[in-house]
């Protein structure tokens, strides 16, 4: 097969899976040293799922493959159940036939003295077995196959070049996240925020009303960061039970407690080398506050009912719209917790806040529920976009959302006409969701959001917003300088926004 193949890492696989055959072996894996980001990772296995594979990423000395690359020596671990060094970060399960264990036998892939990564394999026996002649063997393929690891490192590093490069020129251009829609000064500011924030590992807590889609700054920072390739957890703390929350976070042991049967893998060994986002981070409790404070300052945890220490590279971004600065004075959040999670503080603005946003929300929405629903509503009446423009939208973006889809399936000509909107938005002055002031400054706000949208659909231009809305350039720009509209906010939107 290594003779034959053209491109023999493609068919790495295929390799692998021979090497399990000719030793009857369960699991085979290759790794690749990378140097530039000083860390080992699975790039090829048989028998592991894609994600057990995601999560067999090692540092330099860490673990059995740490030690084998660091060493350049071959490892033979008879027993892998007693083994501390063994870290399974793959989740290999036990045997089920008994007194059957399972050996880990791993080996380095070395070229020019410089090890480029390891070959291993999972082989269950009885005990007593003597694993030289399978040390010979892997050892012989692992000299024959190191060539092409080389190249494919080679590649790698040169792929983590492009990206950097990539990086490089689009921080020419205002950053902004793909799957988060927004063009005001609040959400470029907001913006800036995730870009300084992201290639950083600083613990990140977002704040804001619910609704206002703290979920997606958070999936924004992970993305926009070097882990952006392994794990992104979501944790709602609020929706797990006290008694659980632990051993949802940490993982258990089998045995640890009635009705835990097998062993359990915690939320933040599966974030292992990427990111947990811990949603509604008010609602711990604060026994768990405790334990999450000592995960943040060590970077280990203990599954429950065991005591075997587990090391983890995981970054932490929390999130919640609770007063926690109350709930620290009222003795229900810890102080010293606080200040671990609150590093880098991020402030969501609420929808109200930035309603120049309501007309390219409500053009994505409108599309999106269109393909999920399998509609054909091609946009919303003037009319329409005024009532949502003055609502103040107490459930912000979801709420948005919600009132959208709604408008659509009332809709009976494939437009949104003010009549399809809920009663909340059309009696808005007896429910108080309305704007309150005179005439004058109410007058005045549709007049601002009318240049705002004129500003919008041309990309800044003041001469084509001006004869847009029937008023001259110099008139146009009177009134840009008395509301205080920043004019180079709408000069980059693509046509997508428009």
């Amino acid at each position: 097969m290594i003779s034959q193949s053209a491109d023999l890492y493609n068919n790495m696989e295929l390799l692998l899976e021979e090497v399990c055959r000719y030793f009857d072996a369960k699991y085979s894996m290759m790794t690749i040293v990378d140097y530039n980001q000083k860390k080992i990772m699975i790039t090829a296995s048989y028998g592991l799922t894609n994600e057990e594979r995601n999560k067999g990423t090692y540092r330099m000395g860490e673990g059995i493959i740490g030690e084998v690359v660091e060493t350049q020596k071959p490892v033979v671990i008879s027993d892998i159940s007693k083994e501390e060094r063994f870290l399974n970060k793959t989740g290999v399960p036990k045997p089920e036939t008994e007194g059957v264990v399972m050996a880990f036998l791993c080996i380095p892939v070395v070229i020019k003295n410089e090890p480029v990564g390891t070959l291993s394999i999972h082989k269950e026996h009885r005990n007593d077995v003597d694993f030289a002649y399978e040390i010979q063997f892997l050892t012989i393929v692992g000299t024959l196959i190191g060539k092409n690891v080389s190249i494919h490192r080679k590649h790698i590093e040169e792929l983590e070049e492009l990206r950097k490069e990539n990086m490089r020129l689009k921080s020419d251009k205002p950053f902004k996240p793909d799957n988060i829609i927004g063009n005001s000064s609040l959400m470029h500011d907001l913006y800036q925020l995730i870009e300084r924030v992201s290639p950083t590992g600083t613990t990140v807590m977002i704040r804001g009303e619910s609704g206002v889609g703290k979920e997606l700054i958070a999936e924004a920072i992970h993305n926009a960061s070097a882990r952006a390739g392994k794990p992104f957890v979501r944790v709602n703390c609020s929706a797990l039970p006290e008694t659980l929350i632990e051993s949802e976070l940490f993982g258990h042991e089998k045995g640890s407690f009635t009705g835990a049967n097998n062993v359990h893998i915690g939320r933040f060994e599966m974030a292992d080398g990427g990111t947990i986002f811990l949603d509604e981070i008010g609602d711990v409790p604060l026994s768990i506050q405790v334990k999450l404070l000592r995960v943040i300052q060590q970077k280990q945890i203990e599954r429950v009912g065991g005591g075997k220490t587990i090391d983890i590279d995981v970054r932490i971004i929390t999130a919640t719209n609770r007063n926690l600065e109350e709930m620290i004075k009222n003795n229900t959040f810890r102080e010293d917790f606080y200040y671990r999670i609150n590093v880098f503080p991020i402030y969501v603005p609420a929808l109200r806040e930035r309603k120049a946003d309501i007309t390219i929300l409500t053009d994505h929405f409108i599309n999106k529920i269109n393909k999920q629903n399998n509609m054909t509503v091609k946009r919303i009446t003037g009319g329409a976009l005024d009532m949502l423009m003055m609502y103040s939208w107490p459930g912000n973006i979801r709420e948005l959302e919600n009132v959208l889809e709604r408008a659509m399936i009332m809709t009976t000509d494939n437009v949104i006409h003010s009549y399809n909107l809920p009663p909340s938005l059309q009696t808005g002055v007896s429910s108080g969701t309305v704007d309150k002031g005179s005439l004058a400054l109410v007058l005045g706000k549709v007049e601002k959001q009318m240049l705002i949208d004129s500003l919008i659909a041309n990309r800044g231009n003041i001469f084509k917003s001006g004869m847009q809305l029937g008023i001259t350039e110099r008139v146009m720009g009177l009134r840009i300088k008395r509301y205080g509209i920043n004019v180079q906010n709408y000069k980059h939107l693509s046509n997508e926004n428009n």
